[in-house]
């Protein structure tokens, strides 16, 4: 995996390496250890007294009963600002801006941990391709000549192999093919690793086959994960519906890009002002 320094980063290379090479970019040392233990102390307290969250293909997860040592936090935008730090912080928004147009958006920020025993994924692709096993579902013809997807990872503990790195198949993002039961065996036979340090982060193509891998470790394996789509791609999230009274009205105007308000559609045309349109042709 391609690894660049935070203080030295190359949006057109990391965009090459996303769509031509393996698929994902490390980005070393992005956020301090203050907003990593911010992060953390969040996730860690909300995780420990909700109860079950909506996760999916956990997979090994399901058939052994240990659903609980996989442990999704979701709505991360309102639980503290160091999470809207995190997601518009100037080096992510100035690569995915070249990757997914400069009005991109956010589909989803949530939180992953994963604790001591807890079993991992099957492999898979992510939103808006993740039911792509269902192809007769998307248009015909649909490929991976171009992106509808970025997703980052912020580690927030170890990613190493022993402690459940994501695994990854180098070059499948170019194939956009959903990974079948045939395919698991060469996934782990030859899959590689997603691994770092605490506030390092993995930018990928989320059409690239990917899972997270059991945690042998004896610490919890926490990331937050984020999903950034084109503009007119419909979010994961109803984010601004979860948002505390006042968020949207004091949102920089990076957060109101990624919140998806300062894109007009859907609009109700028969009542459209005349300036609006008269963009409509």
């Amino acid at each position: 995996m391609l690894s660049v320094p935070h203080d030295a980063i190359d949006a057109d290379a990391i965009c090459a390496e996303l769509m031509e090479g393996g698929g994902a970019v490390r980005i070393t040392g992005l956020f301090t250890p203050d907003q990593i233990a911010e992060a953390r102390r969040i996730i860690m307290a909300h995780s420990d007294r909700e109860g079950d969250k909506v996760t999916h293909f956990q997979g090994a997860a399901m058939e052994d009963g240990r659903a609980d040592l996989q442990r999704r936090v979701w709505n991360l935008l309102a639980k503290g600002d160091v999470f809207s730090d995190m997601a518009t912080h100037p080096a992510i928004m100035g690569i995915l801006r070249k990757w997914l147009g400069s009005e991109f958006i956010m589909g989803s920020i949530a939180a992953n941990r994963i604790l001591p025993g807890g079993p991992g994924q099957e492999p898979h692709i992510d939103f808006p391709y993740w039911d792509f096993h269902l192809p007769e579902t998307h248009p015909m013809g649909l490929n991976a000549s171009f992106p509808l997807n970025a997703q980052v990872t912020i580690a927030l503990d170890p990613f190493t192999e022993k402690s459940g790195a994501t695994a990854y198949l180098p070059g499948s993002q170019k194939h956009l093919r959903y990974p079948t039961p045939n395919d698991h065996a060469q996934f782990y036979d030859t899959c590689a690793r997603m691994t770092g340090v605490p506030g390092d982060v993995v930018l990928f193509f989320g059409a690239a086959w990917h899972c997270a891998m059991p945690n042998h470790a004896d610490h919890d394996r926490n990331a937050v994960l984020i999903n950034y789509i084109p503009k007119w791609v419909k979010p994961l999230e109803d984010m601004p519906a979860a948002l505390p009274p006042g968020f949207i009205d004091n949102a920089s105007v990076d957060m109101r890009q990624l919140l998806g308000l300062d894109y007009r559609y859907p609009e109700v045309l028969d009542t459209a002002d005349a300036i609006n349109a008269e963009g409509i042709r």
